[in-house]
């Protein structure tokens, strides 16, 4: 046991001090960490489960480790307001977005964002101003927001600027011009920065959001951190948002019963990037440098991203994203031959395949994820393709009606071949990376039919649609 993290981190330490007493709690939950006696299976899953209230701190709250471990994080992030969410970064985007004005408003915001942030919108009222990518033409990959996108927003006079940093195959745009843009008209950026907790702590990674004069931000414990599940971490510099504001959404959203176990995480997470985190990031980028070495040196350079490719501070160093178009390959078969190898991927298409690395994996673990990936990629060699562009990350919207209105529209269920030119009533997206590719509102053109039936029937999760089968649509009656 770290004894020196433990110290450092008030939630943790006490979650550990609850597991480490004798008592008999006639509170909740129900399990009273004892269900082991009544099946052994369950036991494993619940015994260690620790609430916020009656175990983390009394039943009132009388001890405060929660405001504590929230103010160390907001002093590491050098932010003023710092708020743990057990719901992900999905209650988090939501919670903020909900402090951000009333029904009606608009708000300039990246196509390419995560689902949450549409949700929100819905939730909120707000309208989305939409903000479109840049795409390389070599590698089909979203660059980020131009400055021209902004700029041409800024003149529907939004209320805030949202922004999706890094994106989800590690690129990043111009953060820093972006938020001065829109400093300039005293308007706040709010950053989904889920893929993005690592940044800001070793010189060689892209600094965090804050750093760059972000308003806001938001990202997940549990992506690229050594987190609980559904673990994440709110934080903010409030002169430009209203603190009152930001606590009342936040906790009008989140649950009321709070789980310790992603509450604790957080906190040594915190404490282990306070701590530790330029030397065992550093250790990361020594082993992502050298699988990246060895895997151009097989098959090529344009094999995999490289930070080279991009600007400098405009690629998040520890993304591990294999182009296998560049060897004529298919990433949904190598995919499937790496799962039965005992490696799952975190994402998979056509085209590409995006691997998580992070500072929990070891030396052992990158040893074999090199050995199944020489192996795998050499028996799928073939002649080389050029790559395309996602349909996530390429889809410009026809627009019939907002999305709040859509989601309370009156629907109906329609065949897939009578559904295009009709307003969608769902939101649908590849998944991952859970960016929409229609949303409420939005006309289902022929591109966009055939690329969703295209990628199901490559093996691509289709997420959230109604008839997960695609066999029919719901559209706006």
């Amino acid at each position: 046991m770290n004894e020196s993290l433990r110290a450092h981190a008030p939630l943790l330490n006490s979650y550990l001090t609850y597991l480490e007493q004798n008592k008999h709690p006639f509170t909740i939950p129900g399990h009273k960490q004892n269900a082991a006696q009544l099946d052994a299976g369950l036991g494993i899953v619940v015994d260690s489960d620790v609430p916020l209230y009656g175990g983390l701190d009394e039943i009132k709250l009388t001890k405060g480790v929660l405001k504590e471990a929230e103010a160390l994080a907001g002093q590491l992030w050098k932010a003023d307001w710092a708020r743990f969410s057990t719901g992900g970064s999905t209650h988090a985007n939501q919670a903020l977005v909900l402090a951000l004005g009333q029904p009606g408003d608009k708000v300039a915001i990246s196509r390419t964002s995560h689902r949450s942030l549409l949700s929100a919108l819905v939730l909120a009222g707000l309208e989305p101003l939409w903000l479109y990518p840049e795409i390389d033409e070599v590698t089909g990959v979203p660059l980020g927001i131009p400055i021209r996108e902004l700029e041409r927003a800024l003149t529907h006079d939004p209320i805030a600027v949202l922004l999706t940093e890094p994106g989800y195959l590690g690129t990043i745009s111009d953060v820093c011009a972006l938020i001065s843009t829109a400093h300039k008209k005293g308007i706040p950026v709010i950053i989904d920065a889920a893929w993005g907790g690592h940044f800001g702590f070793h010189p060689a990674m892209p600094k965090h959001a804050l750093q760059y004069g972000a308003d806001a931000f938001v990202t997940s414990v549990h992506k690229v951190l050594p987190g609980y599940s559904a673990s994440a971490i709110a934080v903010a510099v409030t002169d430009r948002l209203n603190r009152v504001r930001l606590d009342q959404t936040f906790d009008t959203t989140h649950t009321t019963s709070p789980a310790g176990a992603p509450l604790a995480s957080i906190d040594g997470v915190r404490a282990l990037l306070q701590t530790r985190g330029t030397e065992l990031i550093g250790a990361l980028l020594a082993r992502i440098e050298n699988l990246r070495g060895h895997l151009q040196s097989e098959f090529g350079a344009e094999i995999i991203l490289s930070p080279n490719n991009f600007a400098q501070g405009r690629f998040d160093p520890t993304k591990i994203v294999l182009r296998v178009n560049s060897i004529g390959a298919d990433g949904i078969s190598i995919e499937r031959e790496l799962i039965d190898l005992g490696l799952p991927v975190e994402m998979a298409d056509q085209d590409t395949i995006v691997v998580l690395a992070t500072i929990a994996d070891t030396h052992e673990s990158f040893s074999a994820l090199e050995d199944a990936l020489l192996l795998v990629l050499r028996r799928n060699a073939k002649t080389p393709r050029p790559g395309a562009t996602s349909l996530s990350w390429r889809i410009a919207p026809t627009i019939a009606m907002s999305m709040r209105d859509a989601y309370f529209a009156p629907s109906v269920m329609v065949p897939v071949e009578s559904a295009i030119g009709r307003a969608s009533a769902d939101l649908i997206a590849p998944y991952p990376p859970g960016v929409a590719v229609i949303a409420p509102g939005e006309v289902i053109t022929k591109e966009i039919m055939e690329g969703l039936l295209q990628g199901k029937a490559d093996g691509i999760r289709i997420a959230y649609a109604s008839d997960a089968s695609l066999k029919t649509f719901r559209v706006i009656s």
